[in-house]
């Protein structure tokens, strides 16, 4: 697709040392068959010290340096916000595909510019992992052969901003018009007991802030926004789904449906999961099932990943492909611009409590 001569293992340099930079080395490691990190790039020595050790890699100082030393077949940019978008313009600059941490640029302005500068060259993707979990993947496989209609509405629970956005657009077909966002944020008292470093000793219930918001894509297309604070990890908070369509609907694991003129019926998502009772094949999620059809097949059976593990391994195996020119993209820059649009938007909304009216960008045009 852009001249790379590939390798198998496919080579891969890693832009950060963060908590998620962490997680791509960390797949590619487990799957040595497919990936190869050929060095990082970290900009203090402590933490470049640190990945030395923990992964025995070699580390950059600068990402040229990386480019020209190891001729990776694409970087993942795994840095802050605001730094994002100066080292996608630099694997731009050096011919280099990127797959980009979320979201690609911190603000409207941001993305504007970035757009502006690497939005013709096709060389950026964007890894944003949601709809590769197993569960909205199973999802996304029913709706896609017709299983409840014409998917019309989404009510999204679980995550924030332009993830959440990304999840309601990629069951609706991925609407890129204007959009029409309406937002209030509400407070209400809440144990938080969990952080991503793990239980909090503090178990006094504390105010925390929800952000509801209506998104009308237009053509009769919808999606509720409905996230309360660190609902990513309060297990107090039950994460919901609900994909209605014009013969049915998706509610969590649960769908009704029209199959026949006179039968109304209901089913289950099934997840078949090894490694429980007297089942010593590893613990592992094998497939999911749906009216005794396994519709999503985990693609890693036998390395023990959890989810999110799995939807960032697609996401890796998918940007392999592309580059390869074997594949389709896995998430253009295009779609992740126009997830985080809508996500400042209802952010815009909540807390001015005026509708915002999003305009048609330069990336949702053509």
């Amino acid at each position: 697709m852009i001249g790379v001569i590939m390798r198998n293992p496919v080579r891969i340099g890693i832009v950060g040392t963060g908590w998620r930079a962490e997680f791509f080395t960390r797949i590619a490691q487990a799957l040595p068959e497919e990936f190869e990190v050929v060095g990082i790039v970290a900009r203090r020595l402590e933490s470049a010290e640190y990945m030395q050790k923990k992964w025995s890699l070699s580390t950059y100082s600068t990402l040229s340096e990386l480019i020209k030393k190891t001729e990776p077949d694409y970087i993942i940019s795994s840095v802050s916000w605001n730094s994002n978008p100066g080292v996608l313009e630099e694997c731009v600059s050096l011919q280099t595909p990127v797959l980009s941490e979320t979201p690609p640029a911190p603000d409207l302005a941001g993305l504007r510019k970035l757009w502006m500068e690497v939005g013709s060259k096709n060389l950026v993707q964007v890894a944003e992992q949601y709809m590769h979990l197993p569960g909205h993947a199973a999802r996304k496989i029913a709706i896609d052969r017709g299983d409840i209609g014409t998917p019309s509405s989404v009510h999204v629970s679980s995550t924030h901003g332009y993830h959440a956005i990304s999840i309601a657009r990629a069951y609706l077909g991925l609407p890129m018009g204007m959009v029409e966002v309406n937002a209030s944020i509400f407070t209400a008292p809440l144990v938080d007991p969990l952080t991503r470093t793990g239980w909090n000793v503090d178990l006094t219930p504390k105010v925390a802030q929800t952000t509801l918001a209506t998104v009308d894509f237009g053509d009769g297309k919808s999606a509720l926004y409905d996230f309360t604070d660190n609902q990513w990890h309060n297990q107090l908070r039950l994460r919901r789904i609900l994909i209605r369509g014009s013969h049915g609907e998706i509610s969590d694991d649960s769908v009704i449906r029209l199959r026949t003129p006179n039968a109304i019926t209901k089913s289950q998502f099934i997840r078949y999961q090894l490694g429980q009772d007297l089942n010593l094949d590893g613990h592992d999620t094998e497939h999911i099932s749906l009216d005794g059809e396994a519709i999503y097949l985990n693609p890693f059976v036998g390395k023990r990943f959890m989810d999110e593990e799995i939807a960032i391994a697609s996401l890796m195996r998918g940007m392999s492909r592309w580059v390869l020119d074997a594949g389709p993209d896995p998430y253009p820059l295009a779609q992740a611009a126009q997830d985080h649009l809508i996500g400042l938007a209802i952010e815009q909304s909540a807390l001015t409590g005026i509708k915002v009216q999003t305009q048609r960008e330069a990336w949702s045009k053509g």
